[in-house]
Order: C-alpha cells, then sequence, then structure tokens
C-alpha cells in the first residue's frame, strides 16, 4: 500500500481502491464469502427468522479509553442483534473517509474490527469505501449492518409482548462508562483518568442466559439516552408501571465523579455494553448468577421490577427511600457518543 494517507483515488474503484482492499480490508476481515468479492455476499441461513439491523457510528474522538470507532461499529451491530434473541452471523461495513486520513489509524481501526468480529464469532462479508474531500467529513465514518437468525421462540423478546407485574429488571453492570469515557477524551485530554468505555460484544453472554432456559421477555442494549431512555420508553409504549431501586444501579466511582463535575445524570449517559432484560421473577436469580460468571456480567443486578401502579411511568426509588419520576431524555445530552 503506497503513502501515508487516504487519497482520494482510494475511493475511485480504480487500482488505488483495488490495492486499499487487497492490503487492508481483506487481509484484516479475511473469510471464504468475502474473498469471492462479488457485488452481493451470497450467504447461507438456516432459518426462515431473519433478524436484520443497520447503524452509523460517528464518534468524536474516534480513538477512546477502551476502544475506537471500529470496535464500537461491531459491538454496536452484533449486540442489536443480541438483544433481539438472534444469533449474529455476518455485517456489512462501509467506510467513508476523509482525503488524508492516515493509513496507519485507518489500520488500527480495521484490525480493532476483525478483533471484535473475531470475538463475536461473526463475519464481515461484505463493504464499501468512499473518499470525500478535505473538509467534508470529520476523519472518518463508519455504517454497519448485521444479520442473524431468530429462533420462533425468542421472536417475542424485541417487542416485550409477554412481559406482566413482578417481572424482574436487570442490568450486567455499571452504567455511563462509555459516554464519560468519551467526554473525558474531550474535554480532559491531557490528564489520565481511569475511565474506559465498556464496548463490547455481549453475544455470548445473552446467548448463555437464553441457552440456560430463563424466561427473558425483553432486552435493550442502553446505548444513547442511557438506561434512562430504555425504561422509560419500554414503560410508554407497553403502558407498564416501572419501578427502580438507585442504590442497586451501580456506578464506578470516577464516572460518578466526572458526571458530577460536568452535570450529567448517569441514568442518561450512553452505554455500548450494557443489556437491560426483563426477566420473570423465577427465572431473575438464576439470570444474574450466570451473568456474573461472564466477564461482561460481572456487577451483574436486579435493579428494579415491573409493578401494577402508575402504568406508562418509571419511578425512581432514591437512596433515601424517596421517589421521583424518571422523564424521557428532552434532547441529545452527548452529541456524537457513537
Amino acid at each position: 500500500m503506497m503513502g501515508k494517507n487516504i487519497l482520494l483515488g482510494h475511493g475511485s474503484g480504480g487500482k488505488l481502491s483495488h490495492d486499499l482492499i487487497g492490503s487492508l480490508f481483506v487481509k484484516y476481515f479475511d473469510n471464504p464469502v468475502l474473498k469471492a468479492q462479488t457485488d452481493s455476499a451470497l450467504l447461507e441461513l438456516e432459518s426462515s427468522s431473519v433478524a436484520f439491523t443497520t447503524d452509523s457510528y460517528v464518534v468524536d474522538p474516534i480513538f477512546f479509553p477502551g476502544g475506537n470507532i471500529g470496535k464500537l461499529a461491531i459491538c454496536g451491530t452484533v449486540n442489536d442483534l443480541a438483544v433481539s434473541g438472534a444469533k449474529p452471523l455476518y455485517i456489512s461495513s462501509a467506510f467513508i473517509i476523509e482525503e488524508g486520513f492516515p493509513l496507519e489509524d485507518l489500520e488500527r481501526i480495521v484490525a480493532a474490527m476483525a478483533d471484535e468480529a473475531k470475538k463475536a464469532g461473526v463475519l464481515i462479508v461484505t463493504g464499501d469505501t468512499k473518499v470525500v474531500n478535505k473538509g467534508q467529513c470529520d476523519k472518518i465514518f463508519i455504517n454497519s449492518s448485521g444479520i442473524g437468525v431468530l429462533e420462533t421462540k425468542f421472536k417475542h423478546i424485541s417487542t416485550g409482548e409477554k412481559i406482566v407485574a413482578g417481572d424482574r429488571i436487570i442490568i450486567n453492570g455499571t452504567i455511563a462508562d462509555h459516554g464519560m469515557a468519551i467526554m473525558a477524551s474531550r474535554n480532559f485530554v491531557n490528564f489520565r483518568t481511569e475511565i474506559n468505555s465498556d464496548c463490547a460484544p455481549l453475544n455470548h453472554m445473552i446467548r448463555q442466559i437464553l441457552d440456560a432456559g430463563c424466561e427473558i421477555k425483553f432486552m435493550r442494549d442502553a446505548t444513547r439516552g442511557g438506561i434512562a431512555t430504555v425504561l422509560c420508553e419500554l414503560a410508554e409504549n407497553k403502558n407498564l408501571g416501572i419501578s427502580i431501586n438507585e442504590l442497586s444501579v451501580k456506578v464506578n466511582e470516577p464516572v460518578r465523579g466526572m458526571c458530577e463535575l460536568l452535570g450529567f445524570d448517569p441514568f442518561y449517559v450512553a452505554n455500548e455494553g450494557k443489556v437491560i432484560m426483563v426477566v420473570a421473577e423465577k427465572d431473575a436469580a438464576k439470570a444474574v448468577e450466570i451473568l456474573k460468571k461472564n466477564e461482561y456480567g460481572k456487577d451483574a443486578s436486579i435493579i428494579g421490577e415491573i409493578t401494577g401502579s402508575h402504568p406508562g411511568k418509571t419511578v425512581l426509588v432514591t437512596e433515601i427511600g424517596g421517589k421521583r419520576i424518571i422523564d424521557m431524555l428532552a434532547g441529545e445530552q452527548l452529541p456524537r457518543i457513537c
């Protein structure tokens, strides 16, 4: 691969494009489907029910403690499929790159994507690269789409249609780590903090819960808008009452300190490795026990329950025993967080 920076010619479809694809993308994303380099990836699916998701990643900065934009793109796509109860299989990845972007940085991003895809057990099977003039894109944007297969018995998880009063609400660990890692990188670049993004692929952990026979009623990854947005959307859309115990929601102390310093409520801050689960009461303790044995669930806890009171509302029982309504986030608290 010639040169040190991305040129407009790398997106032209000519020799530079061919060289970039062969020496970088095919090298790191190596698999038989991608090697065929057909216009459409030819896939084999052993199911009539397919889960399909897409997302775009514009995070700033593109490198942050605990990850980078490439790791984020793979983990985010894998998790969107996994929380639907699906088994992630295939991912596409499209890059929009600013002219002059360092090839060394692009290789770091692509290598991270390959690493996370391997951990998650998915294949990156197709993609695209576009290069825009300097100043028309902020370094690099990535779009990724994912396909997974879904067993019929898990179709209800996305909709939450089987939720009833008494079901327990579980999260697999501490909250707000990703959002505060990004904010620390933006605002305190000259200071070292102990805050790392929680960005991680959760599909294997989630599959352990499903394979154990736990009755999962609903799952959602708590990304933009944090756990508060997930809980409010669930309560409003299903006209359910939700009660959350503030003492059960864990926040790492450096993250709590950063939130207080910058004036953020951790409940509304983005996560990239956290899933909210609604589990039948009879299986809640078993689910937490399984989660705690996984590296991404060691701080798992039951944080609340579905109630028969205050339908459509999420109520937080505070540390001092008071109660307050958790409202939906009104605007974009943290732009370009993913």
